[in-house]
């Protein structure tokens, strides 16, 4: 195994540079896309790693349920400071495991709370609460997906201004942009170093959805404008997986993109430019994380099959 099993935990870092050039030179969809896959694959790399860690570090634990022979020298050295390492592997990955699962109870616990509190309102594709707190959000679901949106904050915009918000958050469900929030925020539990990413994705999901509601009004001027008024009235969703019409972050940098050109649409970049050559380094990163992952896994395998008795 040698250092390769610690390579997953820190080549995350080869992908900070797409993750700040992605959002200034690739399309919103573009980006979105290759940031989310990277950040997936990068943190199933890392935990596995861990993982491969922990079985090590059990192994010098008294009363351990692992056969005898997994602590014996010869696996001991398998692993480079194995008691140090593999020990501390312990914890961490119990903390990876704790953090996930409670993002994805807090996820799950929003969207039931959410339905039940639409229970009884008309079965359209558009919720309206009369509501003295302005916020719109999108609400993914398996029977019925709908837009959630309150009287205040309707009360806030104009009526062109109304339609480029249903368009936003139409295309947030359409394009189903809570799994992506979902996969990035996982991803960052799982290795701190991929952090940057989950804040690319959740920038680059709202501009996605920019984008598609001034390509379905026909205004992106009317774009900006909603935006712009939402962010200074209205409130966070109430949970960070879930997408919405004027999160928090940044609203200029959203409003100015959506006041210059429409982003080109390539489905990958030039090479020779900072941002190509910022995807190739994230993508060998990501490349290396799952060779170095693979190969440690199946060395301690092998390791192991050989010391536990037949």
């Amino acid at each position: 195994m040698g250092v390769f099993v610690f390579l997953p935990l820190v080549l995350p870092l080869t992908a900070w540079p797409i993750a700040r050039l992605a959002e200034q030179h690739l399309h919103p969809r573009t980006a979105t896309r290759l940031l989310t896959g990277v950040a997936a694959v990068m943190a199933v790399c890392s935990t596995v790693c861990l993982a491969l860690l922990m079985v090590v570090g059990t192994a010098q634990l008294p009363g351990n349920p692992l056969p005898d022979g997994w602590s014996d020298p010869e696996v001991r050295a398998a692993v480079p400071y194995d008691e140090v390492a593999g020990k501390a592997a312990i914890p961490t990955l119990c903390a990876v495991i704790a953090l996930c699962g409670r993002t994805l109870w807090r996820h799950g616990r929003v969207r039931r709370r959410a339905h039940r509190a639409l229970t009884g309102l008309p079965g359209t594709t558009v919720a309206v609460l009369p509501d003295e707190v302005p916020y719109a959000y999108a609400l993914p679901g398996r029977r019925r997906a709908r837009v959630v949106v309150t009287t205040a904050l309707l009360d806030h915009l104009e009526p062109a201004e109304r339609r480029a918000l249903f368009a936003h958050e139409r295309a947030h469900l359409t394009a189903r942009h809570h799994r992506f929030l979902l996969a990035v925020q996982l991803a960052a539990r799982a290795n701190p170093f991929l952090r940057p990413l989950r804040t690319a994705v959740s920038y680059t999901a709202e501009r996605w959805a920019d984008e598609e509601a001034a390509r379905a009004v026909g205004s992106r001027r009317t774009v900006a404008s909603a935006i712009g008024k939402a962010a200074l009235v209205s409130r966070d969703t109430p949970v960070a997986t879930l997408a919405g019409f004027a999160a928090p972050g940044p609203v200029p940098r959203r409003v100015a993109a959506l006041l210059g050109p429409a982003p080109p649409v390539r489905r990958r970049p030039s090479t020779f430019t900072p941002v190509g050559l910022a995807a190739w380094c994230a993508a060998a990163g990501t490349a290396a994380s799952a060779m170095s992952s693979a190969n440690s896994a199946v060395t301690l395998v092998l390791v192991l099959r050989a010391a536990t008795p037949l």
